[in-house]
């Protein structure tokens, strides 16, 4: 592979283009993402008793985090859509869509499979009143039978994505929250459904989105195909195992967040709020990189399709580049703004004096973060799980944890330096298997059926 090609094409304006073309309506969509929860905590909150919204609260958390486990599905739908898209056989789009469709059915029906030990589950770790938990129950036991709309949806949303169709999973969004704002109102303020109507307007929605996401992806296929040996079992391993890696992979991810969580409550209220208001900047960061990680995952996906070694290449170094300029942009909005956002967040002068002690992390968050989240958009893209997984258990099992055991005469600002370690080894060890590969031009593209390419 020609180094003076690569660096005489860096500064191409069409992939720069490319990449803010899917980045940008990307990240419009992750900011309308979180508008269906407000939706129903606004109208739950108008309602008699306070029991209503904490119920539900806590049902849709629940929901939530079963969800964002499955989150895998989205991940891998991305990377085999892209891959496909590069590809000159066109049945690799239809294989790559009806695939990820029947992963998330047969995910769907073990979630309604378990849907009663999940919800025991849930009551047992919320613990709380008898007024409180016939709500819980009662948004629970609508929402669960979304579950097949909402599964599905990972994956043709990451179908989509990784047909570099991010205008049309914006426009879907935000059809879904317009329909789930009327519906809310309709059923709760109008026919007087309560619990059951803020559900039933969600779920209703989320079947919108798979109705409309279906169409648009079969609209998007240049020859739709059907071949019944897609589903065999022979056909389906490589795929099952790509999901799996992936789920570890999350999950492990899950369980450091998890620990950070329910440590810091463990130091006391004054900690856990903390906690919760640095996950709010967190939050925050999330909607803009992982529009760029998304940009990343459809054109390297492309690009490996077409057998590409140039063009990964490529795509890694100019999708790198706004990946830092939003991570500098993010910084320095903190540093400047830190003190009035934490003030939007609480009232509270306790808190908000002892944030300063944290503002420091909150600036260098940004600035290590967006190294493994624009790698994970890579890998994503490239369909390497295994190494994804890798990675992740590296730096949780041998960073994360003992550098937390290291300092944990800190205790809570060490448990925030231990996640900061672990962020920059997931970029490090990931960008280092990331040069392995160009070094030794390693790159696996027999998954798509192209010998590689160093000079395309």
């Amino acid at each position: 592979m020609s180094q003076n090609r690569i660096l005489s094409n860096f500064f191409q304006i069409s992939l720069h283009q490319k990449i803010l073309l899917i980045a940008g309506p990307m990240i419009l969509s992750n900011i309308t993402t979180p508008l269906m929860g407000l939706v129903d905590t606004a109208v739950l909150g108008h309602m008699d008793g306070t029991h209503y919204l904490a119920g539900a609260s806590i049902a849709t958390l629940i929901i939530t985090q079963v969800y964002w486990v499955c989150g895998f599905l989205r991940m891998t739908s991305t990377g085999l859509s892209a891959q496909a898209k590069g590809n000159s056989e066109t049945s690799l789009g239809s294989k790559s869509l009806f695939q990820g469709l029947l992963v998330g059915l047969l995910l769907a029906v073990l979630l309604l499979a378990f849907q009663q030990k999940i919800l025991q589950l849930g009551l047992y770790l919320a613990n709380t009143s008898a007024e409180i938990e016939t709500s819980l129950t009662a948004y629970f036991n609508v929402r669960i039978w979304g579950a097949p709309a909402a599964i599905a949806n990972l994956a043709l949303v990451g179908w989509l994505i990784g047909q570099q169709k991010a205008k049309s999973v914006l426009l879907i969004q935000v059809s879904a929250n317009l329909l789930n704002v009327v519906l809310n109102f309709w059923f709760v303020l109008g026919l007087e459904l309560d619990v059951f109507g803020v559900a039933l307007a969600t779920v209703l929605a989320e079947y919108f989105i798979f109705i409309v996401s279906l169409l648009m992806a079969i609209k998007a296929l240049i020859n739709p195909t059907f071949d019944k040996q897609w589903f065999s079992l022979g056909s389906l391993k490589p795929v099952l195992s790509l999901n799996g890696n992936t789920f570890l992979r999350n999950l492990m991810l899950q369980a450091c967040i998890a620990f950070l969580i329910f440590k810091g409550v463990g130091y006391g209220s004054n900690e856990a709020a903390i906690n919760a208001i640095i996950m709010q900047f967190f939050t925050l960061i999330a909607l803009g990189l992982d529009g760029v990680a998304f940009a990343a995952e459809a054109l390297v996906g492309e690009k490996k399709g077409q057998g590409s070694q140039v063009g990964i290449v490529q795509v890694t170094l100019h999708g790198l580049v706004w990946s830092t300029i939003l991570a500098l942009v993010y910084s320095v909005a903190f540093g400047l703004l830190g003190a009035e956002i934490t003030a939007l967040l609480t009232d509270q002068i306790s808190l908000r004096q002892q944030m300063e002690d944290y503002m420091l992390f909150v600036v260098l968050l940004p600035l290590i973060a967006h190294w493994c989240f624009f790698f994970d958009g890579i890998f994503v893209g490239l369909t390497r799980a295994i190494a994804m997984r890798n990675s992740m258990v590296v730096s949780a099992v041998i960073i994360y944890f003992p550098t937390f055991w290291l300092l944990s005469a800190y205790q809570n600002q060490g448990l925030w330096i231990a996640m900061l370690c672990f962020m920059c080894s997931r970029g490090i060890t990931l960008g280092a298997i990331l040069l392995i590969f160009v070094k030794r031009r390693r790159w696996p593209f027999e998954a798509c059926g192209h010998a590689i390419s160093q000079n395309t």
